[in-house]
């Protein structure tokens, strides 16, 4: 069973405030967090240098016609494209992504870009393993773009079964108990601060809220149909 747009939305707007604190999330905001390995982050969903998609993003934006920014920062390309950690802190760097934010234009790549990138490959995974909630697609789109998802894949299908053994929705709620114990567990201890997400998903699952039905509220942020469509 395909998402309603309006699911879709609601499952794109738990991952934005996971991400930026935002319903519609923040296409302006520019973070970098010591211990993070994906290094400088950037976006509605926060995309990383340190995985390349930075580079895609900006040479996408760069590549759209009446880009306001992009001749200020297509001479960051080939530093994006090598993954050159010096801009993590290149203050004129994070400026230019910044005011690029507020560019319409990119907000239009933007969306593209976390369509293209992760939303549909987490779609297809979903629709893959029978996964056919919107709360159990919302669960492996957060893991697309949070990271690991398939080691936390297989690893709750190890321990609890496979959806079809198992049942698509406990093997949700197994697969958000397993990484939430992966989470507060890992050796990076930043990891530990984002055992929130699995405990909102759980509290979404444990309220019976599968279809994502609207209103409701994710760490302190009402999430209903007018802000999907400001």
């Amino acid at each position: 069973m395909m998402l309603s747009d309006l699911q879709k939305r609601t499952a794109q707007a738990i991952v934005n405030v996971f991400e930026t604190g935002h319903v519609g999330g923040d296409y302006a905001c520019v973070i970098l967090l010591a211990g993070d390995s994906g290094g400088l982050t950037y976006g509605r969903s926060q995309t990383t240098r340190v995985s390349g998609n930075l580079h895609k993003l900006i040479d996408a934006y760069c590549a759209a016609p009446d880009a306001a920014c992009a001749t200020r920062l297509a001479p960051y390309l080939p530093k994006l494209a090598a993954r050159d950690k010096a801009l993590d802190t290149d203050d004129v760097f994070r400026a230019c992504l910044r005011e690029a934010g507020a560019d319409p234009v990119m907000r239009d790549v933007q969306d593209a870009f976390f369509d293209r990138l992760y939303w549909a490959p987490a779609s297809r995974e979903a629709a893959r393993l029978g996964l056919e909630d919107a709360l159990s697609v919302a669960t492996v789109y957060d893991s697309f773009i949070h990271g690991s998802w398939a080691r936390m894949r297989d690893c709750t299908s190890e321990a609890a079964g496979t959806p079809a053994s198992c049942g698509a929705r406990e093997w949700t709620q197994s697969y958000l108990r397993t990484r939430r114990a992966w989470l507060a567990g890992h050796a990076n201890r930043l990891l530990h601060r984002t055992v929130y997400r699995m405990d909102a998903l759980l509290a979404l699952a444990d309220e019976g809220n599968w279809r994502l039905d609207l209103p409701f509220t994710l760490r302190g942020q009402q999430i209903t149909p007018e802000k999907l469509w400001p």
